[in-house]
């Protein structure tokens, strides 16, 4: 029996996924899918720990569990653009803020409050 084609696997992107989100995105694929990511796995990376999550969650499949929701794969694993997700807004965003001129001839630095000027 040949491994699949990684463009043939149940998760997409697969190669790229690590191990924790494999283990939560394996939830609510049948055993036959499961079966397929495993064989994959074995003719390419064979990671043991891999191995050990499709074997355990074959078992509880055969032992009556069923498919659940798990987290829907809209994409790779990766941190989303700060652009996408960000809820500040020109309207809410705070006022820029300039950094005091530091060796600036044109303006010399003020004294603080409790000391007389050099």
């Amino acid at each position: 029996m040949t491994a699949p084609d990684h463009h043939d696997l149940p998760l997409r992107d697969y190669d790229h996924l690590p191990l924790p989100s494999v283990a939560e995105r394996i939830r609510p694929l049948s055993a036959e899918e499961i079966t397929e990511l495993l064989r994959y796995e074995r003719a390419r990376a064979h990671r043991p720990l891999a191995i050990q999550i499709f074997r355990l969650r074959l078992d509880e499949l055969a032992h009556g569990a069923q498919p659940t929701a798990g987290r829907q794969q809209r994409g790779p694993d990766y941190p989303p653009s700060p652009h996408e997700t960000s809820p500040v807004s020109p309207r809410t965003a705070a006022r820029p803020m300039h950094p005091p001129p530091h060796g600036d001839p044109a303006q010399p630095g003020k004294p603080k409050g409790d000391r007389p000027p050099i």
